[in-house]
């Protein structure tokens, strides 16, 4: 017979499939969810019944009524069904399931939903390229793995709930449609109907509203909040992404980082049942790059910089002594016991890794049985060969790699990504463990040559610390802020900084980043005005939630703790967003589409 669509009639839940143990033993339950796969074993059929919570298993057999036998040999994979019966022992245990000692022996199944074939099978850590994934994402969305992502970043949102609601902190919403202050990232447009020609801004984050509300007298404020940017995406970055954004009054770095370290405390013994130890390591920003050529270092492992720069003062080959002169350094990584590892074949390779950090390439040196092979040595003195081994107490089986050039950050970004590039090839990582640190004392300043001028760090409202006050002007590249990042396994999982509450010193920073008084008064006309009846010490920081699920989950991409991701291109594959609007929507909004020319254009 033909199989009906049902209805659900009077049947309702009463367990979840991932439930049922053997104390359930005896008792009539009933199930909902989805067909994972049904067995045909001719007077016998067996189905695994999912929903989120895991699976159980249904029985037909002989004693079954016979309406209801026919219609479970209709059954396949993803029809959804309402199922009614009586738990009892499996004669075949299946350890691999918590429900795996127990079945459902059906004495009443109604079918709600028929499934045609899926374009990929519904199964745990699936292989299928992600683009297939994401574009048939409702049904990945099925996966145990992925709902068990999903589920846990739902818990991580409610401890962050639960911890700051006990510390004080009140959930307040701040607006989604802004004023566009820009000033970092690209703004997310929504054009104004009621006001023509103008714009809102989505939100880059809360940061002037929660200012504002410790300007209210709020205390302390806490938000689950969207935040959007445009800008190009990588693996841990989205253009919508959810903060756990949080601010305090009356406050210094002790209190903030104080009050976070326990945060991460809290969640990471709710979720993973793994204790952090607190306090966390504060390194400044100046060690950090001198050691790991990254301002959010990865400690699990070591592979540290060495500065070969003072070896080379007086060296006269042209690669160091072109960078040592016009203002950089020379810098290296030794990788122990690797030179079997490291091949020439496999340098050639991590060349041209560092070439995509800026660097003009990758000197070396390899210690083997047969001796010293180095691709540079040969134009240094035996007093400067001497000096570099002795310095990096170099061994056989040792590979030393460098990388020279006449930008400081060039030679940091390189080795700082080289160092996590060879310890994960040669497998140095040890993936369990979980090492926090703070990253304090950044500069105040950036310098950007594309912009020509210098521009905030962090951003306009960070204070600078006490003692830098008076080179704001004079010396804004030696000015050091009261900001701070938290990092976690060598990615920034939160940052934050205490906040300018003297007017004139947020009046001073404005100008110090080349802002005019019209400018001032127009993008932050606001946030000043404010300021001019009271602003008390206030500070606070955000962690990016999606990250953070990524990391305590031991996964290499946030598109996989986040339901409906987008992917490079920042278009959403399942939906087809964005996508042309129609022309009376346009219309209303006074906005016409100019066709923007190619360079090969007339």
């Amino acid at each position: 017979m033909a199989l009906k669509i049902e209805k659900m009639g009077n049947l309702r839940r009463t367990n979840f499939c991932g439930e049922l143990r053997p104390q359930h033993i005896g008792s009539t339950v009933t199930l909902c969810g989805w067909i994972q796969r049904q067995r045909d074993l001719g007077q016998l059929i067996f189905c695994d019944l999912r929903d989120r919570s895991g699976i159980a298993q249904l029985a037909f057999d002989d004693n079954t009524d016979r309406k209801i036998f026919e219609k479970a040999f209709q059954l396949r994979s993803e029809y959804v069904v309402i199922a009614t019966g009586d738990v009892r022992q499996r004669e075949s245990v299946n350890k691999d399931i918590p429900t795996g000692e127990v079945e459902v022996f059906v004495t009443e199944l109604r079918v709600l939903a028929v499934a045609e074939t899926t374009p990929f099978e519904i199964l745990e850590d699936s292989s299928v390229r992600e683009e297939l994934r994401l574009q048939y994402r409702y049904l990945d969305l099925r996966r145990a793995d992925m709902q068990r992502n999903i589920i846990t970043r739902h818990k991580i949102v409610k401890c962050a709930r639960d911890y700051y609601d006990k510390n004080g902190f009140l959930e307040i919403e701040t607006p989604i449609l802004i004023k566009s202050t820009p000033e970092g990232a690209r703004d997310y447009l929504v054009p104004s109907r009621v006001k023509q020609g103008n714009f809102f801004a989505l939100p880059q984050s809360p940061q002037l509203y929660k200012q504002l509300l410790m300007l209210s007298g709020f205390d302390r404020y806490m938000q689950i909040a969207r935040c959007f940017r445009d800008e190009d995406l990588r693996a841990d970055r989205q253009p919508e992404f959810t903060q756990i954004d949080l601010e305090m009054s009356f406050v210094d770095i002790d209190d903030v980082t104080s009050v976070n370290e326990g945060f991460m405390k809290y969640v990471f013994k709710e979720i993973l049942d793994v204790d952090i130890p607190t306090p966390f390591i504060r390194m400044p920003y100046s060690e950090a790059m001198s050691r790991f050529g990254s301002d959010k270092p990865d400690t699990r492992f070591g592979l540290e910089l060495i500065d070969l720069s003072e070896a080379l003062a007086n060296c006269e080959f042209k690669v160091f002594s072109g960078a040592l002169s016009a203002g950089g350094s020379v810098r290296a990584i030794k990788v122990p016991d690797s030179a079997d590892k490291l091949t020439r074949k496999v340098i050639d390779k991590l060349t041209d890794f560092v070439k995509d950090y800026g660097a003009k390439g990758l000197a070396f040196t390899r210690y083997t049985a047969e001796g010293i092979a180095s691709s540079f040595e040969k134009f240094l003195s035996e007093e400067e060969i001497t000096a570099i081994h002795n310095l990096v107490d170099l061994k056989q089986n040792d590979v030393l790699l460098v990388v020279a050039d006449g930008k400081n950050d060039v030679v940091f970004n390189s080795l700082g990504a080289l160092r996590c590039e060879v310890a994960e090839r040669l497998e140095l990582i040890d993936k369990s463990k979980f090492n926090f640190l703070w990253v304090t004392d950044f500069p105040q300043f950036e310098y950007s040559e594309e912009e020509d001028r210098f521009v905030a760090k962090h951003h306009p409202f960070t204070a600078p610390k006490d003692e830098c006050l008076d080179m704001l002007e004079s010396d804004p590249a030696s000015v050091t802020a009261k900001a701070y990042d938290m990092v976690l396994n060598g990615c920034e999982v939160g940052g934050g900084s205490i906040r300018i509450n003297d007017p004139q010193v947020q009046e001073r920073m404005f100008k110090a980043l080349g802002f005019t008084e019209d400018e001032i008064a127009e993008r932050f006309g606001f946030l000043t005005d404010a300021f001019r009846y009271g602003a008390p010490p206030h500070g606070g920081m955000a962690y990016g939630l999606d990250r953070l699920v990524m990391l305590m989950l031991g996964l290499d991409s946030i598109r996989d703790v986040i339901a409906f991701p987008k992917v490079a291109n920042s278009s959403e594959l399942m939906s087809g967003a964005p996508a042309p609007v129609d022309a009376k929507q346009l219309d209303d909004l006074a906005i016409a589409i100019i066709e923007k020319k190619g360079e090969n254009d007339d």
